[in-house]
Formats: structure tokens, C-alpha cells, sequence
């Protein structure tokens, strides 16, 4: 392993979304939106929008998501996209408007704190939006104030690292030569909700109640559907969070991890879908 003084060495225990992650995001948006398509997926078909519903959505990042469920709660809903990244909230707008979509409005806050001026709400969904919170039990309770007495809320998050594959091995290989810390348990970021038991802990204490508990799993295409091995190289170097921490380290050390990450990935390719890794998400549901 490098052993490269490494100023960013906590850069998988704390993603600033409000700042580098959602510039990365943006920057990455068709990798990461075809990456997670089928999480998302079966996350929608769960929470089964219905027109005239009034809905949020925490952490839309490119705004597909709103956009699909400002689709299904027509006539007659709206839906609210809350993003604490400035950039994301911008772009998604545009998106909206380029899309002909009236009854969506994208708004850049903290959910955490913020509050929503025309509330309560009737739903309130995140498709692995709601793993960051610094204090969660607060934030949730914050987000049930947005919503009805008897609201619900939907949830898609990651489950245990092991699970998904398609983000650990990865991991793995960059560890191979530079410094990565573990994840750390129940801490902000991808699996801080991977104890499903501890998500119930702080809904419970954020007053949530009637928890529900689904499973979505299988393969993703990783860098998107049809992705080569050399695009799916690409856009985990460039779009998933150890790849700012390799930033830190010589080119030389870059171009190593890119050409083993690349090893990996033509091992999972499968012609006409691509670099196919297993995934596993916890979707919740639960009410105010």
C-alpha cells in the first residue's frame, strides 16, 4: 500500500453533498442515474404515487426521480424536490422545465432544518437520500413535521457493504494501494443505515411509526446500462467517493487502481448490459 500523507482520508465517513459530491453527481449524472435505476425502480413501485397526492422528494440529485413522481401524482398533485446541493437544485429545474413538467418545484435546503412553506405534505420519498444526516433522529423528525398526521414516508437505502458488491469491490481494489478507512457503523454516508434494526431505532425516536421493511436486490449496471468495463473504470473513479480520496495520491498511483479497477469490471461485463455487480437495498416505509 502507498503510504501518501493523505489530507482527505475521512472522505468516505462525511460526503459534502451540498458541495463536491453534488458537483460529482451532476458532472456524472447519466452513470449514476443508470447505475441505481433498478433500486429506484423498485422503490417507486413500492411507494405507487397516486394522482392529487402532494409529495417530497429528499435528495433527488438530477431530478429524475421528482420528475417521475410528479408524473404519476398528475392531475391534480405537486411534488417538491429537496436537495441540499445548489448545483443539483439548478440543473434539475432546468430539467423539469425542459421536460414540460409544471406541478414540480426543486428547493435547496438541509432537511435536517429547513422548513417548507407550504406544508404538510402527503408523502415524502429518497432514493438514498436520507443516509447523511450528521444527527438523525432530529432530521427525521424534521421531515415528519413536513408531512400530514398518517403521512408516509418511503424510503430506498443501502444495505450491509458485503451486500453490494458493485460499490465494495471497488473499494477493495482502490485499497489495494492507497488508504481507505472501513465504514464506519450507524456513521453518515452509504451504509449508515445498513442495521435495519438501527433505523428503526431512530424513526421510532424521530415519531415515526408502522415501520415496513422491503428488500430490493439483484444486479445494477455499474456506470449505467451498456457500460464497457473501461466506462464503468471511469465512473467510479470519477463519480463514487474513493475516487477523491485517489486524488490525493501521485498519477501513477491513480493510473494502478484504474487499470485494476478495469481488471475487475471485464470480469462482471456481459455484452449488451453491461458490467452487471449485485446490489442490495432496505425499502422502507413508515408514517407520521
Amino acid at each position: 500500500m502507498t503510504e501518501a500523507a493523505n489530507p482527505h482520508a475521512d472522505a468516505l465517513k462525511y460526503e459534502d453533498w451540498g458541495g463536491e459530491m453534488g458537483a460529482r453527481w451532476l458532472a456524472n449524472l447519466k452513470g449514476f442515474e443508470g447505475t441505481i435505476a433498478p433500486a429506484g425502480e423498485a422503490l417507486l413501485a413500492r411507494a405507487a404515487f397516486a394522482p392529487g397526492e402532494r409529495a417530497i422528494d429528499l435528495g433527488f440529485g438530477g431530478g429524475a426521480t421528482t420528475i417521475a413522481i410528479a408524473e404519476a401524482v398528475s392531475p391534480g398533485g405537486i411534488v417538491l424536490g429537496l436537495d441540499i446541493s445548489p448545483d443539483l437544485t439548478s440543473a434539475a429545474t432546468r430539467r423539469a422545465q425542459q421536460a414540460g413538467i409544471d406541478n414540480a418545484r426543486f428547493q435547496c435546503g438541509d432537511a435536517a432544518a429547513v422548513t417548507v412553506a407550504d406544508g404538510p405534505y402527503d408523502r415524502l420519498v429518497s432514493r438514498f437520500g436520507s443516509m447523511f444526516f450528521a444527527e438523525p433522529v432530529p432530521a427525521f423528525a424534521n421531515l415528519r413535521a413536513m408531512l400530514k398526521p398518517g403521512g408516509r414516508m418511503d424510503l430506498a437505502v443501502w444495505g450491509p457493504p458485503m451486500e453490494n458488491p458493485w460499490m465494495l469491490k471497488g473499494m477493495e481494489v482502490a485499497r489495494q494501494h492507497v488508504e481507505i478507512p472501513p465504514p464506519v457503523p450507524r456513521a453518515p454516508g452509504p451504509f449508515a443505515f445498513e442495521d435495519i434494526d438501527y433505523l428503526r431505532e431512530v424513526l421510532d425516536g424521530a415519531g415515526f411509526g408502522k415501520v415496513d421493511v422491503g428488500v430490493a436486490e439483484g444486479e445494477l449496471p455499474v456506470g449505467g446500462a451498456g457500460a464497457s468495463a473501461e466506462q464503468a473504470e471511469h465512473f467510479a473513479q470519477n463519480a463514487m467517493a474513493f475516487g477523491q480520496v485517489l486524488l490525493d495520491y501521485p498519477v501513477e498511483v491513480q493510473e494502478a487502481v484504474a487499470r485494476d479497477l478495469k481488471a475487475l469490471y471485464e470480469q462482471y461485463y456481459r455484452p449488451g448490459e453491461g458490467v452487471m455487480m449485485g446490489y442490495k437495498a432496505w425499502l422502507v416505509t413508515a408514517y407520521a
